[in-house]
């Protein structure tokens, strides 16, 4: 064995750890995809659909014709609020019902960009961490209809991707 082996070894296993946490633009344009095609299963109105990155930045995104002008805005907020907070907009609906003061001033903290409904959902990575759940690679915002249907619609997305869904149950 050769000095420096150790090295290339740690060097495959950071790439391996950056390839299982990083929402890449195959995964969110697959999240895409399906998200709407399911909505078109369904006979939903016209959707919109918005996949962030861990770091909030916008990686893919759809805005099915005739979707209203503030769907964009919505399906972001969502995702988001998401990310913001570390859980699904499910749970972020269950504590704006809970603690609406509270929901209120993190909303305006975030200059709206929290949406405390359903639709919002966190995309995981496929491998587990010591928690015993996937790091959270990404989330999902999905605008469109009632928000549960949006969150069915995000969660078909991140599930046709292969990787887990989080909706903040």
């Amino acid at each position: 064995m050769h000095a420096g082996g150790g090295n290339v070894r740690s060097y495959q296993n950071v790439r391996f750890a950056l390839e299982v946490s990083v929402l890449s633009l195959g995964q969110a344009s697959t999240i895409v995809e399906h998200a709407l095609r399911h909505a078109r299963e369904l006979d939903l109105p016209p959707m919109t659909v918005a996949v962030l990155d861990a770091g909030g930045h916008l990686v893919a995104f759809a805005r099915e014709d005739g979707s209203s002008l503030l769907r964009e805005r919505i399906a972001r907020g969502k995702a988001l609020g998401a990310l913001n907070m570390g859980v699904g907009s499910r749970a972020l609906a269950g504590r704006a019902a809970a603690h609406p003061a509270f929901i209120n001033a993190v909303t305006a903290l975030a200059e709206g960009n929290l949406v405390p409904v359903p639709g919002g959902v966190l995309v995981r990575a496929a491998l587990p961490d010591q928690a015993g759940a996937g790091a959270i690679i990404g989330a999902v915002g999905v605008s469109g209809d009632r928000p549960d249907l949006d969150e069915e619609c995000a969660v078909h997305g991140i599930e046709s991707a292969g990787l887990p869904a989080d909706p903040g149950t």
